[in-house]
């Protein structure tokens, strides 16, 4: 099993001993409210992040709320962090929708008195708490190192192609912080060790795992030389993986995919996907709460948490160990 912790190591360490005894005396606590605002309540990945942060919160006494939009969007996420902002929770943890359409609305939280900490996804560049800038006002950024990832991603589909041929990234939308990550790790690792490789253009499929499915079409129709894949995020792994399929190109056009529900993990077992690379939501979400927790109660916290990834493949797949970082449906 290629189990990868990142960057963070050393913020984990400093907040777990002061989190212990807190737990103890949770019972004889203040009761705290938190509220977790995700980048969209459908996707397993955050259904996967809130479960940890339950956890957190019975352990700690706190209480949790979950509220977001059903779609991955700053039009929609604004105005449920609006209506969260008017509840006055003692903090908020989000996975902002956009690096900078979300920046004057969490703001506003701030200028609430209300402790903002993001989760997955940042504003601005991601650096908090330097005094420079207008987005660097949250406590902290827990999350996965996604530059690292897209450059795993790279190496592990330049190895499924022998090292040649063209290959693409599937990602969402410009904006997103993360994806933006992984596809510059992805494009970076392809331009440094594999110049055998060209590169395609990026296909945005908004989210949206049917548009994904269409675009491999079209891209294997313009480069019938199309050798690999990769999709960025959840639904353009899915919708990548279906449009290999729909071509009739499983084994042929080989597929990277990260995070990794359960339709991606069987993808692995039939051999139409190669490998996931799985991040740990529910320990991004423990970690938001605890951490959201320290502060509230005098604790210094990070102002950056790193929680790692897990390699998923063909050959750790059946893991017991490994598929506890299978997402929840």
């Amino acid at each position: 099993m290629d189990r990868r912790r990142l960057l963070g190591a050393a913020g984990l360490a400093a907040l777990a001993p002061v989190l212990a005894p807190k737990m103890a005396q949770a019972q004889d606590a203040p009761r705290y409210t938190v509220a977790l605002i995700p980048g969209l309540t459908t996707d397993a990945f955050y259904i996967t992040m809130n479960r940890g942060a339950q956890a957190a919160a019975d352990a700690l006494g706190v209480e949790l709320v979950f509220q977001g939009a059903a779609d991955f969007n700053p039009v929609t996420q604004v105005p449920v962090l609006d209506a969260v902002i008017a509840r006055a929770p003692d903090a908020i943890l989000i996975a902002p929708t956009d690096t900078t359409q979300l920046v004057e609305p969490l703001r506003r939280a701030n200028d609430a008195g209300i402790p903002v900490i993001t989760v997955d996804t940042f504003i601005g560049n991601g650096v908090y708490q330097t005094g420079a800038g207008d987005a660097d006002f949250p406590l902290s950024y827990i999350a996965s190192d996604n530059v690292l990832g897209g450059r795993i991603a790279a190496r592990a589909l330049a190895n499924a192609i022998g090292g040649e041929g063209q290959v693409y990234v599937s990602n969402v939308n410009p904006g997103i912080s993360t994806t933006d990550q992984r596809e510059e790790g992805f494009k970076a690792a392809m331009a440094e060790e594999f110049p055998n490789i060209e590169v395609l253009e990026t296909q945005f499929n908004e989210n949206d795992a049917n548009n994904a499915a269409s675009q491999l079409q079209a891209v294997f129709a313009r480069n019938p030389n199309l050798r690999g894949v990769f999709g960025a995020n959840l639904f353009s792994a899915i919708g990548a993986a279906n449009g290999v399929q729909q071509a009739g190109q499983t084994g042929t056009i080989r597929v990277v995919a990260f995070d990794a529900p359960q339709s991606i993990v069987d993808n692995i077992k039939t051999g139409l996907v190669d490998m996931a690379i799985a991040q740990h939501p529910a320990t991004i979400g423990w970690y938001g709460v605890a951490s959201a927790y320290a502060h509230l109660t005098g604790v210094a916290i990070p102002v950056a948490i790193g929680t790692g990834f897990t390699v998923i493949d063909a050959s750790n797949v059946d893991d017991p160990e490994v598929a506890k970082f299978i997402y929840s449906e």
